[in-house]
């Protein structure tokens, strides 16, 4: 029982990698259109856009190393 519930946890944390790969998806997107659609607003738009990829990629990071945690566990 205690092996499944493991198995169950990293599965959870997968679905939170998942979930933060759509959002980095979207925030990509969002920022090609916004450039796209004001040009000049590129510089400010652009450094936006990689804090919020690198908070984004931390989430994903962190649900991976909780999974790794309760695998070797």
């Amino acid at each position: 029982m205690e092996n499944s519930l493991m198995y169950i946890g990293v599965g959870l944390c997968a679905l939170s990698m998942m979930a933060a790969a759509i959002g980095l998806g979207r925030v990509w997107s969002v920022l090609i259109e916004t450039i796209g659609r004001n040009p000049q607003v590129k510089k400010d738009v652009q450094t936006l856009g990689y804090i919020a990829a690198a908070f984004i990629e931390a989430i994903a990071l962190y649900a991976l190393v909780v999974a790794i945690l309760m695998i070797v566990k």
